[in-house]
């Protein structure tokens, strides 16, 4: 008997079947929205129960996103081996294994090992990237692909809000906010004790988040997600790309790769950096735990407006064009803009509020650049996708950079690292997305 799930067209899929498969991917890009935005809370929990410097505890965000850089070109030939469908599913097994690491490093407090199990935690979403992007992408008119993308930007950076505060609710308690003020003052013995204890309450969350990766797994291996062959060119690619031989001969694909770079650091600065700027002015974790979710609101009001706006009121390139202009805006705003604010219940300075306005200002790009750079890949479809999500290992070098910064110069003068990568984004998207030939 034939089997269902052969590979088929993008074009040939039916309505229904188009609209179960962007289900299903939702749920994938809720996932990946889960465990990866809940970094923004482990960086300052790891910061006083490791004793770590600000640089050192940007490893976190490095660990789980040197992977992508390791492991998206492995991950496109695993894809044309096993197909989207049996991909994703090894992505969630691996995954599994990186949360189930959370137990042994948390027993002994021992910062390499959940550095090890966030690394396996970003092979596993390295995998799913590599998959779910193009999957998403090629799903229908390339003109339209922006706006699926911030339907699935929806559901990620939802899972985004929901993380840390669960998490937090889950591993803080009301007395902390005195226990982190007291511990440095405490003697070495009890300080060692209080520090394990602190730890160990992140191992009961990452088993229940390991079973739940494994059942996802299961499910996805059972699901009715169809298999797209991105292998068969239509005539029109097939000419245009008839004396290319490699991925580098599609410019636009690789500045575009360096635009994801560029894109994912900043995004991932604007929310894993805002607690420590809080906190930085004096705010208590306790409070400062929230904002994260307040960029993420922002991105998905921009996600919202692409949705609605996209390709009907606004094309997606200039939506990506307007995105990187505001991106560029708002890092200025931050460096100058001084002077208490009160906003929201918070009494902080108002440049914070700028840092999270970036959520609104990175909302699109990412949906901007993906259907400019893999469209009219043909067969390079999968290793051109690998290269682009080679590109969010930016998520885990630039927030080093903003570590570095922070601790040298202060948490406010850090947030230049943004202004060259705007830069480069507004350049890519007026001018280097059309750049077809090196020279």
């Amino acid at each position: 008997m034939k089997e269902k799930n052969t590979n088929v067209s993008a074009a040939a899929l039916t309505n229904k079947q188009v609209g179960v498969s962007i289900g299903i991917i939702a749920v994938v890009f809720f996932v990946i929205g889960f465990i990866s935005w809940v970094n923004s809370i482990l960086i300052p929990y790891f910061k006083i129960a490791c004793e770590l410097t600000t640089f050192e505890s940007y490893f976190v965000t490095f660990a789980f996103y040197i992977s992508y850089l390791i492991i998206s070109v492995p991950a496109s030939y695993l894809l044309k081996r096993t197909g989207f469908k049996k991909g994703m599913a090894i992505g969630f097994g691996v995954m599994a294994i990186g949360a189930f690491l959370f137990i042994p490093a948390a027993a002994v407090r021992t910062y390499g090992l959940f550095l090890t199990g966030l690394f396996a935690l970003g092979v596993g979403l390295s995998v799913l990237q590599t998959a779910a992007n193009p999957y998403i992408t090629i799903l229908g008119p390339i003109d339209r692909a922006a706006q699926r993308i911030s339907i699935l930007g929806v559901c990620n950076k939802g899972a985004g809000i929901l993380a840390p505060l669960i998490f937090a609710a889950v591993i803080l308690r009301k007395t902390d906010t005195e226990l982190f003020k007291r511990i440095p003052l405490m003697q070495p013995g009890e300080r060692e004790q209080v520090l394990d204890e602190l730890i160990q309450r992140v191992m009961v969350p990452y088993f229940v988040v390991g079973i739940v990766l494994l059942l996802l797994g299961l499910l996805i291996m059972k699901s009715p997600l169809p298999e797209i062959n991105t292998e068969k060119e239509d005539p029109e690619v097939l000419k245009a790309n008839a004396d290319k031989k490699s991925i580098f001969d599609f410019p636009y694909l690789i500045l575009g790769a360096v635009a994801i770079f560029l894109h994912v650091g900043t995004q991932v600065i604007s929310i894993d950096t805002i607690i420590g700027y809080a906190t930085s002015m004096h705010m208590p974790l306790l409070e400062a735990k929230v904002f994260p979710s307040y960029t993420l609101f922002a991105t998905i009001c921009g996600y919202l407006l692409g949705v609605i706006l996209i390709p009907r009121f606004i094309s997606q390139k200039r939506a990506l064009q307007v995105c990187t202009l505001l991106g560029t805006l708002f890092s200025f705003l931050i460096l100058f803009i001084k002077g208490s604010s009160t906003f929201l219940g918070h009494t902080i300075d108002a440049s914070i509020w700028f840092v999270a306005l970036l959520g609104l200002a990175n909302s699109l790009i990412w949906a901007g650049i993906w259907p400019l750079a893999i469209n009219g890949l043909g067969r390079f479809t999968k290793l051109g996708a690998s290269v682009m999500i080679m590109g969010l290992c930016g998520n885990g070098i630039l927030p080093l950079v903003y570590g570095h910064l922070a601790d040298l110069h202060g948490t406010r003068e850090a947030y230049w690292v943004l202004v060259p990568c705007y830069a480069y984004l507004v350049f890519y998207a007026f001018y280097g997305h059309r750049i077809k030939k090196w020279s």
